[in-house]
């Protein structure tokens, strides 16, 4: 089994390294305003991760734990990504497995995440990884 470095990232200088990762996930951001909105959403309960294998940055997962009626005290995974130039290795696995750890550690009661609809090889992880569809998630743009 690969041990892989998980690691917080809460400066600019790490949010960076880990950039060229989330930009998969999250491509209507630029570097900078993802640098400077994860710095921000640090001030409250959001947490950046991000998998290195050899220094080189793999799978980054934004999570927060929180409170509510529906799931009492729970990790919500706001973003997880592997870079997709090397899917299938183990780097997602492994961040999944540590979010599971790190919300046990915390005191969870569940993992709860969204993913796109669109993102069916997502989705088809997620399943294989015991994650279960439990709801349908509706918005509408203000």
């Amino acid at each position: 089994m690969n041990e892989f470095e998980i690691r917080p990232l809460t400066t600019a200088a790490e949010l960076r390294t880990i950039w060229p990762v989330a930009q998969q996930l999250r491509p209507h951001l630029d570097e900078d305003r993802f640098v400077e909105q994860a710095l921000r959403q640090t001030q409250g309960a959001f947490r950046a991760t991000g998998l290195y294998d050899g220094g080189a940055a793999r799978a980054y997962a934004g999570w927060r734990v929180h409170e509510n009626l529906v799931y009492g005290l729970h990790m919500y995974v706001d973003d997880l990504v592997t870079d997709q130039t090397v899917r299938s290795r183990g780097y997602g696995k492994a961040l999944l497995d540590w979010l599971k750890d790190e919300a046990r550690r915390q005191g969870c009661a569940k993992l709860q995440l969204d993913s796109g609809t669109h993102r069916k090889d997502a989705h088809a992880f997620y399943l294989r990884e015991g994650l279960r569809i439990e709801a349908f998630h509706f918005g509408i743009a203000l």
